[in-house]
């Protein structure tokens, strides 16, 4: 099991979910050959999302690469293609 982030067009990940491992290839209802990389099922699913203000980018649950897991509100930085998690601002004490 795989697991990519959505992302809108600040690059913030406004979701993530479970998907296909990226080496695995599978027909698509077309008869078209999909998968067998994680760019194929980025691009898979992006397609499938019908939208060009969103895409997909796969994220590592152990953290093994793109810097961190992927969760909602974090940062996707396409140079450094990892993402990066909110600042959490401390209370300021009176």
């Amino acid at each position: 099991m795989a697991h990519y982030a959505i992302i809108d067009e600040r690059n913030i990940v406004i979701q993530v979910n479970t998907g296909v491992d990226e080496t695995v290839t599978q027909t698509d209802t077309d008869g078209a050959e999909v998968g067998g990389s994680s760019e194929a099922w980025e691009a898979f699913y992006t397609a499938q999302l019908k939208n060009p203000n969103l895409y997909v980018k796969r994220t590592s649950y152990n953290g093994n690469f793109r810097g961190t897991y992927a969760g909602i509100g974090y940062t996707y930085d396409p140079v450094a293609d990892e993402f990066v998690a909110p600042v959490v601002e401390e209370p300021v004490e009176p």
